[in-house]
């Protein structure tokens, strides 16, 4: 018995309803975890709806967390779809930290210009370290899963090194960067709440990616290359070049996740200033279907799962670890459920043939 898989014609039913499918079967398996931590899992769910959603507060905190998702997605969506496998906004995102981090605390830098400066640069660090995978990639023929991957490593030492060297307080010993001038906190854009402008920053960022990947010329490369590369060839496009700017520009929004937790939530670099923002970015890409505007919807999610975990695992005792098991799952699940929106199971048993999905 030997079992293929075979195209199916398109269905934009079906690719829509996939992702809600592949949510539900990670929630229900993560139900079965729940059951084994010894809890109700309709209660833990209802505990975490509620401390992610049950209020403007809680809203707002929901929010907050997506943002970083929100652009890392974006991020990954843009280098996916030119088939550019970047692993790497986890680094990204940190040495963007690091680069907002370091202008947000010049006094000679002008009061105006800070927190443009800081989006700025911490921009510019994500995108130069994202284009040397992608020029090792073209040019060296360099795997840029293991490049974008292992530089991950290679900046978290950095900023350790750099907490317990340079940035280290040397009164009260803490392992943490100076605190940025209070000039170059990003603004609250809803009183009383800790709704910052860089959750403005990722909702912008979403509608310029949608706008670009969909109506541009560049776009339209992007799409292309990934989808066919001899076609990009022919079409008179260098595929070295437009993946050197896919890789700029999804370095660019990793790095500006970086900027928002420096400006908007921590006001200075800490070693756990990402909660696994990096990698959560590629199951937000994938939970989205490569959509730009289904990034939001996926990121508030799974900021939703991480808000909520911490409070259900205070009232019932499960590990806050299941919201990282959710985000697993899930990645797994659409990657399923992306393959049977598109292919059917088939069995083959001596020459009788069955389709079984």
């Amino acid at each position: 018995m030997n079992i293929l898989l075979r195209p199916r014609p398109s269905s934009r039913l079906r690719e829509l309803t996939m992702p809600f499918v592949a949510v539900a079967a990670s929630l229900a398996i993560c139900s079965f975890l729940i059951l084994i931590a010894g809890a109700n899992p309709l209660r833990a769910f209802s505990i975490m709806f509620s401390a992610a959603f049950g209020g403007q507060f809680e809203i707002t905190e929901t929010l907050v967390r997506a943002a970083p998702m929100v652009l890392t997605g974006l991020a990954a969506l843009v280098a996916l779809r030119a088939k550019f496998w970047n692993i790497g906004g986890e680094g990204q995102l940190l040495v963007g930290a690091m680069a907002a981090a370091y202008i947000g605390t010049l006094e000679w830098w002008p009061v105006a210009l800070l927190v443009p400066g800081m989006l700025m640069a911490a921009a510019m660090a994500g995108a130069i370290l994202c284009a040397v995978p992608a020029c090792l990639k073209m040019y060296l023929r360099v795997d840029e899963v293991v490049t974008t991957l292992m530089l991950n490593f290679i900046v978290m030492f950095l900023l350790a090194a750099l907490l317990s060297g340079p940035w280290k307080d040397p009164v009260s010993g803490w392992t943490d960067s100076p605190d940025i001038l209070r000039a170059a906190e990003f603004p609250i854009l809803i009183q009383r709440t800790s709704l910052h402008l860089g959750v403005l920053v990722a909702l912008i960022a979403t509608i310029v990616i949608g706008v670009v990947m969909k109506y541009s010329t560049f776009g339209f490369s992007i799409r292309v290359t990934g989808e066919n590369p001899k076609a990009a060839h022919y079409a008179g496009w260098r595929l070295a070049h437009v993946i050197i700017l896919v890789a700029l520009l999804s370095g660019a929004l990793a790095g500006l996740a970086g900027a928002g937790e420096v400006g908007g939530v921590q006001f200075q670099v800490i070693g756990s200033i990402s909660a696994g923002y990096g990698y959560a970015g590629l199951v937000v890409a994938m939970l989205a279907r490569l959509s730009a505007i289904g990034v939001i919807p996926a990121a508030i999610f799974l900021a939703g799962i991480g808000t909520g975990a911490d409070e259900m695992s205070r009232q019932t005792g499960v590990p806050f670890f299941i919201a990282d098991a959710v985000q697993g799952i899930s990645l797994i699940a659409v990657l399923i459920a992306m393959t049977l929106a598109s292919h059917r199971l088939v069995v083959i048993r001596g020459s009788k043939t069955r389709s079984t999905v």
